[in-house]
């Protein structure tokens, strides 16, 4: 493992450039995407928890009063306050007090936008002082050219927040192992306190940092046994871990968590001030005995258990760009044989027949091993490892619901990336390497030695690998949008492979936003549309952006519109027949979609 240098504060710049430069491609590309099922009714909670942040601010002591409390946050208590608090304070300060926003609706999407910029951001500073500065940059570039991710970083949800959030408190519990003291320890707390204000995703990170202290345990423990056991008092005292008190730098981290992390949870959440352990038991056996919503995956529609294990693991080499795959695997591979294989290899050298010299040599090459490096006292590989793992182990439960498709498991994609990003700079390592050796092995006139070492470590080498390599997910991404659901990876064939397979082509009604062009263009004055799976609260946000013209009206139902919207999916087709039935047509007036593939249809009633 190549030793990380420290941070600079060209890296603080760097890292600020990564977001800043995310967060306004996000705004950039706002404009032409429709508002998803989901955020209509986050819209409405940001809307009800304003108005008690303005009366907080008008007259604090009757905003307080515990009825006063419940009544504004008893809206959509089934998830926690936090970003839903973000969301109302940008609509109330930046929109409503500065208008900073061409469209209403940016104004709610602004702060999971930031926070995504802050998680790109995240992931380049968490590279470059595990790795180096290439892995950090390519793993921050792999991370936000991710399709998916992408789409969700624009909304006015929790996906792409809780990501952030999440890699912050694991990095944070880093930090604490690495570099001990007490702010780190209290910086875990705090992050995991707005985890879990955040989403329930954050119910795994107890998980992923136990059982990563647990390891680093066992290999230290292992490590002096094996030392202690072939070499004198002496040698074994000078080969004993450098790294001092790493179990109690551990607990420390885990006892924040447990403690300053459930107090900032309650101080962050009004709606738990009152009642606060029925109320804390009704919203886990929300997520714990979620109801099942439909999805198709290979032409199977699912709404019941079981559920296919394959679909996680499927649904991200799907989407997932090839190269930020191939890059993963060859990191994951790289540091399972640093840590483990070769360990195992020895511990094997030990039972060879030779015996006495070997085995002693297996031993010591063991302890070697499972003891951690000077740079590498937090266990960094360890950490991703289990950070993917826990994420996508609860797929392998028959029982675990689908209906959200990729967004569910988005929290390993930093740390995928980041295997990513470590794998490149190793690349990088040797493409420079074997530059080196090609120049010199051509014997030229004086001074090719040089220039061919100065271009062996010069930029050319690592930026023209780098351009290969984003080039692709870049192109996947912007290809994308705004039909982000319904993108795929040329791995099954694009967008139109995936349709062919079986595989999801949309849900959350959100492309909406990809026909108000043609709705303004063709509904007549006052006209009526059926919106299908668009949400209430969505369909009126596209109105007060006047993205839609103000006389359109939405409508609950087929009969009687003069347009019907029909997003596809599987077990949804009833809703296409009902427009059939009522216009007496079944030819759609208007599709769009991305590379051909029918998305949504505008059914219109030719008999009004």
């Amino acid at each position: 493992m190549k030793r990380p240098a420290p941070l600079a504060r060209t890296d603080g710049l760097i890292a600020l450039a990564f977001a800043a430069a995310y967060v306004a491609l996000l705004l950039a590309t706002a404009g032409d995407l429709g508002y998803a099922r989901d955020e209509g009714f986050y819209f409405f909670a940001a809307d009800r928890y304003g108005a008690w942040f303005q009366a907080l601010l008008d007259a604090p002591r009757a905003a307080l009063d515990p009825h006063r409390v419940d009544a504004a946050w008893s809206v959509n208590h089934e998830h926690p306050g936090l970003i839903k608090s973000l969301f109302a304070l940008s609509n109330l300060v930046l929109q409503k007090r500065l208008g900073l926003f061409a469209m209403e609706g940016t104004s709610y999407r602004f702060p999971a936008m930031v926070l995504s910029g802050v998680g790109v951001a995240l992931v380049y500073l968490w590279g470059t002082q595990a790795r180096d500065r290439l892995a950090g940059a390519s793993a921050a570039a792999l991370f936000a050219m991710l399709p998916r991710y992408f789409y969700q970083a624009h909304l006015a949800c929790f996906d792409a927040p809780i990501v952030t959030v999440w890699a912050l408190c694991a990095y944070a519990y880093w930090r604490s192992l690495r570099d001990g003291g007490a702010l780190w320890p209290v910086l875990t707390g705090v992050a995991f306190g707005l985890a879990l204000d955040t989403k329930h995703n954050s119910w795994f990170l107890p998980i992923v940092c136990v059982s990563h202290a647990a390891g680093m345990a066992l290999r230290d423990r292992i490590a002096l046994r094996a030392s202690a056991a072939r070499a004198a008092p002496a040698a074994a005292a000078a080969a004993s871990p450098a790294r001092p008190g790493g179990a109690r730098r551990a607990l420390a981290a885990l006892a924040a968590m447990a403690t300053i992390g459930p107090l900032v949870f309650y101080a962050l959440w009004p709606w738990i001030w009152r009642d606060t352990l029925p109320r804390l038991r009704e919203y886990a056996s929300f997520h714990l005995n979620h109801e099942y919503y439909n999805m198709e995956f290979l032409g199977r529609n699912y709404w019941t258990p079981p559920m296919p294990r394959a679909y996680a693991p499927v649904m991200t080499a799907a989407t997932v760009p090839v190269v930020t795959l191939v890059l993963f695997a060859a990191g994951l591979c790289a540091a399972a044989r640093e840590r483990l294989l070769v360990p195992l290899a020895c511990a094997a050298a030990r039972l060879a027949p030779e015996g006495g010299r070997l085995a002693l040599a297996a031993e010591r090459a063991l302890a070697a091993r499972l003891r951690p490096p000077a740079d590498d006292p937090g266990g960094t590989a360890l950490l991703w490892f289990l950070a993917i793992a826990a994420v996508y182990g609860a797929w392998l439960s028959p029982s675990t619901p689908i209906f959200g498709g990729t967004k569910h498991w988005m929290t390993a994609y930093p740390f995928i990336a980041l295997f990513a990003g470590a794998a490149f700079s190793a690349a990088v390592r040797r493409a420079r390497a074997g530059l080196r050796a090609l120049l010199l092995s051509r014997r030229a006139r004086a001074g090719v030695a040089a220039r061919a070492a100065a271009l062996a470590r010069g930029p050319l080498v690592p930026a023209l690998l780098g351009a290969a390599v984003v080039a692709a997910p870049i192109a996947e991404t912007l290809h994308a949008h705004p039909w982000a659901l319904s993108s795929y990876t040329p791995l099954v064939g694009g967008a139109p492979g995936a349709a062919n397979l079986g595989l999801n082509r949309t849900f959350w009604g959100y492309t909406t936003g990809a026909v108000v062009a043609y709705l303004n263009e063709h509904v007549p004055p006052r006209g009526t549309v059926y919106i299908h799976d668009t949400a209430g609260p969505a369909w009126e946000m596209l109105l007060r952006d006047g993205r839609l013209r103000e006389d359109i009206r939405g409508v609950g139902a087929v009969a009687g519109a003069d347009f019907a919207l029909y997003h596809h999916e599987k077990h949804m087709l009833g809703q296409a027949y009902q427009a059939w039935v009522a216009f007496g047509t079944t030819s759609p007036d208007h599709i769009a979609g991305p590379d051909g593939v029918p998305v949504i249809l505008v059914y219109r009633n030719r008999a009004r």
